[in-house]
């Protein structure tokens, strides 16, 4: 029976560890690599693992985050001020040509994240079931998030802060559909919240149109009057006109001046008329109060939890903690072939390391 070393060479044979087998100066092949991770398996296979494992059981300490959607298309109207060809072009391109700012996609996305909007959310009250309490108490958004501040106003602030990150929103520019996601450890709080938000926004919206409705009401209610008056000036003028004429059609200038009040007039009218559909429009804008947006997808409770992703969390781990252990195993394998060379490099290092220990001990008080 013969005794070999642990590279399999006996000893005295004369014979040397394989080339494949030396990190630090003849170069690594394919083979020599395997057999190191195979040397070291525990290693490379337990690393993994064991990360894996600690990940998936710290993602149960993590509290469950659900997450609820609803979508909506918002009013617009189209201004017919471009060509219907350029605008029928720019819409299969998805530019939003003679739409007003204010109806379009992007504002309704911006005005949900407005601090006036999330603060109303926050001080809504909401049913807190399935947060340990009876089905029939509620309490507002604000102590439900858990924020706290120094007074009311500082905790307000810090629950937009906190409820801005609960939220997400995607706006697609083809169809117009906005899209809003909202967090929360309790899912029937993440669809009252995202309902909630949807409807505080249209309410948002439609008091800002029937406020826009009210000024311009007010404003062509006073146009109206001033046309008005020009009208009847206008009338009056040409009624005067006939009456100091009766023979006006056989003198020229008397025809042109008839000619001009006449125009004077029809242009008043016009004017009156046009003031006049637009007072009647912003009166009937002014109280009309259907809504602005249409909800496609309203938010339901969702059924699993979107966060923490265990599979995706064991994935990770089990690459984060492959790659470590490979980086272990060679590290070990480099270190023993430095200790069993007595490499100076080594040599010295070592002696730095004992030096670090006894002065870590004096420091400490322990007499090596």
């Amino acid at each position: 029976m013969t005794l070999e070393d642990e590279h399999g060479v006996p000893p005295g044979s004369g014979g040397s560890r394989p080339r494949y087998a030396k990190l630090g100066t003849d170069g690594l092949t394919l083979v020599g690599a395997l057999n190191i991770l195979l040397r070291r398996l525990p290693i490379v296979a337990g690393v993994p693992l064991t990360v894996t494992l600690l990940a998936v059981l710290g993602s149960f300490l993590v509290p469950a985050t659900y997450t609820a959607a609803t979508s909506f298309v918002p009013e617009a109207r189209t201004q017919n001020r471009m060509p219907t060809g350029i605008a029928g072009l720019a819409s299969q391109l998805g530019v939003p040509l003679g739409t007003e700012p204010t109806e379009s996609p992007q504002f309704y996305a911006d005005v949900l994240r407005s601090r006036q909007l999330l603060e109303r959310v926050l001080l809504s009250r909401y049913a807190t079931t399935g947060l340990g309490a009876p089905a029939s108490d509620s309490t507002t958004l604000l102590r439900i998030l858990r924020v706290k501040g120094r007074d009311g106003a500082d905790s307000l602030a810090r629950g937009v802060k906190k409820l801005t990150k609960l939220i997400s929103i995607r706006v697609d520019y083809q169809t117009n559909i906005v899209t809003l996601g909202v967090d929360a450890r309790d899912p029937m709080i993440a669809a009252g919240v995202a309902n909630r938000l949807v409807e505080f926004l249209n309410e948002f919206n439609t008091k800002q149109r029937q406020s826009q409705a009210r000024e311009r009401r007010r404003f062509t209610e006073e146009r109206v009057a001033t046309a008005d008056s020009e009208l009847r000036r206008s009338e009056d003028a040409v009624k005067t006109f006939y009456e100091r004429n009766r023979g006006w059609q056989q003198a020229p200038e008397l025809v042109f001046q008839e000619g001009r009040l006449r125009r004077q007039v029809d242009v008043s009218q016009e004017v009156y008329l046009t003031l006049k559909r637009e007072h009647e429009a912003a009166r009937i804008e002014e109280v009309n109060d259907t809504p602005v947006i249409t909800v496609i997808d309203p938010a339901k409770p969702p059924p699993r939890p979107s966060a923490p992703k265990r599979p995706l969390i064991a994935l990770l781990g089990l690459v984060l903690g492959g790659m470590v252990g490979v980086f272990w195993a060679f590290a070990a394998a480099y270190a023993d072939d430095m200790r069993r060379d007595e490499d100076a490099e080594y040599r010295e290092m070592r002696g730095l390391l004992q030096r670090f220990r006894r002065k870590a001990a004096r420091l400490v008080g322990i007499r090596t």
